[in-house]
């Protein structure tokens, strides 16, 4: 028996895998929180001998690492990574016994990092699976910025020529599985594509189907910002990251929360934004757990600021903690569980409205009102109000002078940064906020000036 199973972290766009043959298995590419690929592992009745790394990531904190330890696994790691760790070098050509049937060759891709590698699975001495990490993925390929603009071009190029590289190599028929291309901001486009083959990638991925310097201007053009708290991540993960503590913070009551408030800290509450509008703590911010809570959150703290976490269950808690422990903030101060009034103590709860694309084409009308966008600017090329202010919610902390005076109704794709936004302009003092929670795409049906590449004015807009 031969299994391949994926551990989905979807919150940052991720997998990993773990592969068996029904008593020996390796993993690639493990999050931090290392207890579910154990216990995936325990259900599947195998034992772990292998934990291998494609890259040093640059967009979560590695289990790798500590599940090694765990396992008493050996880690492979690239022998070309500056890492301070002990670690079982790998590089191009290697080949690894996992079983007797079973063995893992290791592919150099570079493009997504310098240093990065494919794993490619062969049973009975046939290829079946490639891990490509951040190479080729799901109709894209991983980003190659990320090591910032004076690697840039030469990152692209590596990448192109490794794609074609695992396609000239691999029978069409090998599985890909991929690290990134599930939402992670690592990938360069986005795909809905849940399975693939060396084969119909060949068919459809522009980096296999395009000339070189087609696919590089293509690219090139359409790569985007990426989040803040990935400069922490490569540090480390090159340290080798220990197993993290999800054990329960400290737990805060009304006061508590108020000094923490005044001295800066940032206080964060996890309720749907529906909630957070209806009541909520002056100064508290909305990250909800209903969407890309760690990604935003770990893009806009301040790194190293004391961190409180509301929620209205304990379990909401463990759960914010298991998603900020894989971007490396590891213990909050403190916590608080219940309901918004205990919170507040004797101080009033703040509001704010929410709003519809309809609400706001009357209202424009009959008042003067700031319109921001705080989407980002690729999102914004495609298609925007004419008359917004677009300032990136990644951006914002650092430019809230520049939203203008007045009564701000701010929007984004769905509703779920708006809110965001809005708690920050709140915190910054800003009264008159309006969330503008609604799906963009619906905003040109209202009559509002909606401005595409198809032209100044168009009825139809991007997401």
């Amino acid at each position: 028996m031969f299994r391949i199973l994926p551990i989905d972290t979807p919150t940052l766009g991720d997998r990993s895998y773990l592969a068996h043959d029904g008593r020996y298995a390796f993993v690639v590419d493990p999050q931090r929180d290392i207890d579910r690929v154990l216990d995936l592992a325990a259900a599947e009745n195998v034992t772990i001998t292998h934990v291998f790394e494609t890259h040093i990531h640059n967009d979560y904190v590695t289990g790798g690492y500590a599940l090694a330890r765990a396992t008493g696994s050996a880690y492979h790691v690239n022998a070309d990574d500056p890492v301070s760790f002990d670690r079982v070098p790998v590089g191009d050509g290697d080949v690894i016994p996992v079983a007797d049937a079973m063995q893992v060759r290791a592919i150099a891709t570079p493009g997504h990092t310098f240093t990065h590698l494919s794993y490619v699975l062969e049973v009975e001495d046939a290829p079946v699976a490639v891990f490509s990490g951040g190479s080729l993925l799901y109709g894209s390929v991983g980003r190659p910025d990320l090591l910032g603009p004076a690697h840039t071009d030469d990152l692209v190029h590596r990448q192109y020529h490794s794609a074609h590289r695992l396609a000239g190599r691999l029978p069409d028929s090998v599985e890909l599985y991929p690290t990134h291309g599930f939402g992670s901001f690592c990938s360069a486009t986005q795909s809905e594509a849940t399975a693939a083959t060396i084969g119909s990638e060949k068919r459809a991925n522009p980096v296999l189907t395009r000339a070189e310097q087609q696919f590089v201007t293509e690219l090139l053009a359409g790569l985007d910002a990426w989040p803040a708290y990935y400069a922490h991540m490569a540090p480390a993960n090159s340290a080798g990251p220990e197993s993290p503590d999800l054990s329960e913070p400290e737990r805060a009551d009304a006061g508590q929360l108020r000094k923490r408030l005044a001295d800066g800290e940032w206080v964060v509450d996890l309720r749907n934004r529906v909630a957070f509008a209806a009541g909520h703590v002056a100064g508290t911010l909305n990250f909800g757990l209903d969407g890309s809570f760690a990604t935003y959150l770990g893009w806009l703290i301040p790194w190293g600021t004391p961190l409180t976490l509301l929620a209205e269950t304990p379990e909401q808690v463990a759960q914010a903690q298991r998603e900020l422990v894989r971007i490396g903030i590891d213990r909050p101060a403190a916590n608080a569980t219940g309901d918004p009034v205990d919170w507040a103590g004797e101080g009033d709860l703040e509001t704010f409205p929410r709003a519809t694309f309809a609400d706001l084409a009357q209202v424009r009308h009959h008042r003067p009102v700031v319109v921001l966008d705080v989407r980002r600017d690729g999102e914004a090329a495609q298609a925007h109000l004419d008359e917004a202010v677009r300032i990136p919610l990644h951006d914002l902390l650092r430019r809230v002078d520049d939203v203008p005076d007045g009564e701000v109704w701010v929007h984004c794709a769905s509703g779920y940064r708006a809110s965001i936004a809005a708690s920050l302009l709140a915190a910054a003092g800003r009264r008159a906020v309006v969330v503008l929670d609604d799906d963009f795409t619906t905003a040109a049906s209202t009559g509002l000036p909606v401005r595409s590449p198809a032209g100044p004015e168009s009825t139809t807009t991007g997401t």
